[in-house]
């Protein structure tokens, strides 16, 4: 499928090309300054802080900087892992660095089985809707409804939502950074488009609504090119099935794909990326954080992040922008190996 796959999408190919999973990996760097007043007295940036597991290795964790204080933290009810950099006196511009080695080792999933065993309790969480997944909400039950009419099992189910995902919103390229992740605003207001953690969000929603575990992951989807990935956040979405566990799709890029390569959905290299991006992949990928929306941090007096992929920061209990690099400056830099 892969070979069939390059040759009926080469402009996607050339985006992302799958590359072999030795190659994939490579130190990532973080640079970050805040362009603080004179009179700035306090600051605090927080850094999903990413952590090993069968999808990936990090190691060689590096951090440095002028900061009065630092710790990693994790908080339960989310799931976010971060690290938190302080400064109580601020005496110049503040600045963080940190660093890691990745070896990433995501591969396309085995075949799929459906299973009627119970869920276990660890996983129960993510049924729970919230103002970004709001699964009881009457469109959201309406389109669920329809969607998996006639379809049994969660196998069958995910995957007619994963489809009904791809069929029904758009990438929308003028969108800012990944969108704001909430499934309702997508649906309506937007009337479908978005980009990444837009379409996701309406994935794990319908899923959730259906009686699916589904989850955000938010991290770094790279083309493994050394120099400046800053461009490379991304959000993808994992859904439970019990016997198998979390299965990774990504609808978000089935319809990035279609948008850079002017595809309609009755399209051959359509079906291909459909195919490509259900139930995992071998494209170079950096999950920073697994877990919920709207985190709340330690000394934080904005409101909760919608969802924490990119750095965040205070000064003097002023959330900065982290879309606006004349306050918020920072840099995600590849070096592979």
């Amino acid at each position: 499928m892969k070979d069939v796959f390059l040759l009926a999408t080469l402009c996607f190919a050339l985006c992302f090309p799958l590359a072999a999973h030795a190659e994939n990996s490579g130190t990532v760097s973080y640079a970050i300054s805040l362009n603080t007043q004179n009179s700035a007295k306090t600051a605090h940036v927080y850094l999903p802080y990413p952590m090993s597991d069968h999808n990936q290795d990090i190691t060689n964790m590096n951090i440095s900087g002028n900061y009065t204080s630092s710790g990693v933290y994790h908080d339960p009810k989310t799931g976010a892992t971060y690290l938190m950099a302080s400064w109580k006196e601020i005496k110049s511009k503040p600045e963080l660095n940190m660093s890691f080695h990745v070896n990433s080792h995501y591969s396309k999933g085995a075949v799929l089985k459906d299973s009627t065993n119970t869920l276990p309790i660890d996983v129960l969480p993510y049924l729970a809707g919230n103002d970004y997944l709001p699964v009881n909400h009457p469109t959201i039950q309406k389109l669920v409804a329809e969607a998996t009419q006639n379809k049994k099992g969660y196998l069958a189910r995910a995957r007619a939502l994963y489809d009904w995902t791809i069929t029904n919103t758009y990438r929308n390229p003028d969108v800012k950074g990944c969108g704001l992740g909430r499934a309702i605003q997508t649906l309506t207001e937007a009337n479908g488009g978005g980009k990444c953690a837009d379409i996701s969000s309406v994935f794990i929603t319908l899923a959730r609504a259906a009686g699916i575990p589904a989850r955000d992951v938010f991290g770094l989807r790279t083309a493994g090119k050394d120099g400046n990935i800053t461009g490379d956040f991304h959000c993808w979405a994992e859904f439970y099935l019990p016997d198998t566990g979390w299965v990774m799709v990504d609808p978000a890029d089935v319809r990035k794909a279609m948008l850079v390569e002017k595809l309609e959905l009755k399209d051959p290299a359509t079906k291909e990326s459909t195919e490509f991006f259900w139930n995992g992949d071998n494209l170079f990928r950096i999950a920073l954080n697994r877990g919920e929306h709207g985190v709340s941090l330690p000394a934080m007096k904005g409101s909760p992040v919608g969802y924490f992929m990119y750095p965040y920061a205070e000064v003097d209990g002023e959330a900065l922008d982290y879309f606006s690099p004349q306050d918020f400056v920072f840099s995600v830099t590849m070096k592979r190996d």
